[in-house]
């Protein structure tokens, strides 16, 4: 008889579930079909990121989330980490700031970045209206994470799930976050030659006040410009921790002020019908300051730090009609970003040293080209041809560098974590997407090249460049059964090079019996990926859904001890970054809207989504330790023609023990770790009450009372690592009830 893991069967239960109501639903509705076209019309959005191109998302052989303006403003999303909050088998890790200065990372990156399917970290390709924005980098007590966007800035965020490599390059081997910024034309409607908008917000879970405006105009038919200006700042995020002493038992979190500025500015030039340049300029800079209360020791008597990092984007698009033999449109794009981050951390303490300091940097300058052209073809009435290709070329100087007071034992200062390096990228890419009557066959490939060429010069031990190429296919199939239900089926294979400090990371305390060093051996990440889905779009209900199934082959892992022991000056352990055997990656989501019809001066609907993904290390046959428990959320909507409410349940399952392939952690601290059981979360359902009220076309109010219930919960993300038995675990909680409200008024 074949037996059912208990988490399998909770998914099992909701997936029926949903699936059930949505096709049952579906059949109901079916019978009061409005025409096609009106649907088409209607429900029909276009996107860039799911192949290079503007089309409707519908079109698209894969599974892509769309958070538009109204979801951003309505949802009162500030950050990265809200915008995940809906979106099944999506979320951002966002720890405690709990660290020190020479021990431990906790919360520094801050929003870490994306979590799409259970992948992590720089395997998601985060960019800004297609360019790629910097990597997550982590080494010891230091760690930048990967929230250097704005969210004042951006009209549109699309995310991609599954390799985008064939079509992107490296660093897409789980999926893509394009973050789209706004144009002149979305303030300039109705033939208007001056507007804008202004907003003023508040966020209670940190206490974050925001302000921003945005002026755009059109001087003739030729010249647009636009001026985006923001600024806010906050505190540190709450929890439902109520221990407000020092130490590190302390679970209220650490006093900490956070301030972020941002700029855009964007010209467009329409020198003809057949041309358009758009010049970007873009600036965001975030500050934190902490007061370290649980570092705080017998030993330890005061502890500040601060974070800093500045992103500088300047950025040409052209776009050309030219109507030739190969070609009908050309797209240039020519790009370059600074990107800095800094951490400083002051210690003072009762023994000698009573002073310690670390003052550390990283980053990234780069310059990013690419030309694009596609080309239609007729070739019948219910057929034709749509052939994509171009070229990509990156070239990243990347560069860290530590100074301060007392130095680690055996090194001096200034010292690199590693060698001041270049990594460049270069590829061709071609796709052909081939529509037959009610069949889209779309295949594509790309062939890449990279280099990372470390500069020996200041670096203690020998620095490793490497080279290599990658060829990533893909094949995507969309049958259209009937105006209202299509289906569709991807495969989309993947690569990822390793980066400068995976390569080259280096670090010794020979008197505490460790050391890291670099791996010449390390090769890039490899995925296979399949997906299939249907789509319906009805009168009263639209869904999406798909299951997905991924084998991820030389997955690196990030601080593998290969010898030795730690503690052991005669035989240290060496610490690299490796290779390890393959993962398989499946799981299953849905997510849709039900209109319910009239009632009274509105309509009521009903959206929803959930995810589901188990992911497993064939090497040791234990789960994968990143993928997070699945996650459920309905939603009841009424929306009248000058306001709208909505009441949002989410439920977070809880993580499995026997889920979990570290099931025995050393916790700490105390000085001298002990074997203790893994933190796994319970479940928890969470209300949101939110709304917004239209005063006038142009002036609207949003609220929102968040976690209603005060409800105590926890997310996996964040508590990897953290000990059930821990002293410190409500650290970790989410914030309780709290409230947020905005006003935006257009001109």
């Amino acid at each position: 008889m074949t037996s059912i893991h208990p988490s399998s069967r909770f998914a099992l239960r909701e997936i029926s579930l949903l699936t059930a109501l949505a096709c049952g639903a579906g059949f109901a509705a079916q019978a009061q079909t409005v025409p096609a076209a009106v649907q088409v019309a209607a429900l029909k959005e276009i996107v860039v990121s799911g192949s290079r191109g503007e089309q409707s998302v519908d079109d698209i052989p894969q599974t892509i989330d769309v958070i538009d303006a109204d979801d951003i403003e309505q949802g009162q999303i500030r950050d990265i980490r809200d915008a995940a909050k809906n979106i099944p088998n999506v979320s951002v890790r966002r720890a405690p700031a709990r660290f020190g200065l020479a021990q431990g990372d906790t919360g520094r990156e801050g929003n870490a970045g994306f979590n799409i399917r259970g992948l992590d970290g720089n395997r998601v390709l985060m960019m800004v209206d297609g360019i790629r924005i910097p990597r997550s980098y982590a080494f010891s007590p230091n760690s930048f994470g990967r929230d250097s966007v704005s969210i004042d800035l951006i009209k549109r965020i699309e995310i991609v799930k599954g390799p985008a490599s064939a079509l992107y390059g490296s660093d897409g081997i789980a999926g893509l976050v394009n973050f789209i910024t706004y144009e002149p034309d979305d303030y300039l409607r109705d033939g208007k030659s001056l507007g804008g908008r202004a907003s003023i917000s508040y966020s209670g879970d940190n206490n974050e006040s925001a302000v921003s405006g945005t002026i755009a105009g059109r001087v003739n038919e030729m010249l647009a410009w636009q001026l985006n200006l923001a600024t806010s700042s906050g505190k540190e995020l709450e929890n439902r921790g109520d221990n407000s002493g020092t130490g590190f038992t302390r679970t209220v979190p650490n006093p900490q002020s956070d301030k972020t500025n941002s700029l855009l500015g964007k010209v467009v030039l329409t020198p003809t019908a057949s041309q358009k340049h758009v010049i970007t300029f873009e600036h965001v800079d975030k500050k934190s300051d902490y007061n370290l209360l649980t570092a705080r020791s017998a030993t330890v008597l005061d502890s500040y730090s601060s974070g800093k990092m500045d992103r500088d984007r300047l950025t040409w698009d052209a776009r050309y009609k030219v109507d030739t033999v190969l070609t009908d449109n050309i797209q240039t794009v020519l790009s370059y970003q600074d990107a800095k981050s800094k951490d400083y951390t002051y210690e003072r303490r009762t023994a000698l040293p009573q002073e310690r300091v670390r003052d550390t940097s990283y980053s990234e300058r780069t310059l990013q080209a690419s030309i694009q052209a596609d080309k239609t073809i007729r070739t019948g009435a219910n057929s034709a041809q749509k052939i994509t290709y171009g070229l990509d070329h990156t070239s990243a100087k990347i560069e860290n560098l530590q100074t301060g007071l007392v130095p680690p034992a055996g090194e001096t200062f200034p010292l690199k974590r590693f060698p001041d390096t270049t990594e460049t990228a270069t590829a061709v890419y071609v796709q052909d997407e081939f529509m037959l009557g009610d069949w889209s066959v779309t295949p594509g490939v790309r062939a890449d090249s990279f280099k990372i060429d470390a500069a020996q010069a200041g670096f203690p031990v020998p620095a490793v460049s490497m080279s290599g190429s990658a060829v990533s296919p893909k094949v995507g199939v969309i049958y259209r059964a009937t105006s209202q239900w299509s289906f569709f089926g991807n495969y989309a294979s993947g690569f990822r090079a390793p980066n400068a400090g995976q390569v080259n990371g280096f670090f010794q305390n020979l008197a505490g019996g460790y050391r890291t060093v670099p791996n010449p051996n390390l090769k890039p990440e490899k995925s296979r990926n399949v997906e299939f889905g249907v789509r319906a779009r009805l009168e009263q209900l639209s869904f999406d859904t798909a299951v997905f199934y991924g084998r991820f082959k030389d997955l690196i892992q990030d601080g593998a001890i290969v010898s030795g022991a730690f503690g052991n000056p005669a035989n240290p352990a060496v610490i690299q970054s490796i290779n390890i055997d393959n993962a398989t990656i499946s799981g299953f989501e849905i997510k849709g809207d039900m209109n319910w019809g009239k009632f009274g001066d509105g309509k009521l609907s009903t959206p929803f989504s959930y995810g589901y993904t188990r992911g497993t290390v064939k090497n040791t046959g234990k789960p994968l330790d990143t993928i997070d428990p699945a996650k459920l959320s309905v939603g009841l909507k009424y929306e009248t023609p000058s306001w709208d409410v909505r009441l949002d349940a989410n439920h977070h399952s809880a993580k499995k023990f026997d889920d979990i392939s570290a099931q025995t952690i050393a916790a700490s601290p105390p000085a001298v770790p002990v074997a203790a059981a893994q933190f796994a979360v319970p479940s928890a359902t969470t209300l949101d009450l939110t709304g917004q009220w239209r005063f006038s076309k142009t002036l609207r109010l949003n609220a929102g009372l968040i976690n209603l219930t005060n409800k105590k919960y926890w997310n996996w993300s964040d508590v990897r690592g953290v000990a059930a038995n821990s002293s410190f675990r409500d650290a970790y909680s989410q914030p309780g009830r709290y409230f947020n409200v905005s006003l935006v008024a257009d001109f």
